[in-house]
């Protein structure tokens, strides 16, 4: 199936659509292509409220180790 397209204008850093261009003729695809790739992902992330998994698990992972340090720095705060 084809996706319709839509074309539009814009303007960019000329190091950016360098970049651009050098990751199409790295990967064999066309200027357009990861163009879409690039927006489709901006917007994906735009677009999501969602903490990443692994974030999530490395602060929790954190919280753990830290535990005892956390207490010991609260009970200096309470004797201020």
């Amino acid at each position: 199936m084809v996706t319709a397209k839509e074309p539009f204008s814009g303007q960019a850093p000329p190091e950016l659509l360098a970049s651009i261009r050098e990751i199409a003729r790295a990967e064999g695809q066309d200027f357009g292509a990861v163009l879409e790739d690039a927006i489709r992902l901006y917007v994906e992330c735009k677009s999501s409220n969602d903490v990443q998994p692994d974030a999530v698990a490395h602060f929790r992972h954190s919280l753990e180790r830290n535990r005892k340090l956390m207490g010991l720095l609260a009970q200096g705060e309470k004797r201020k």
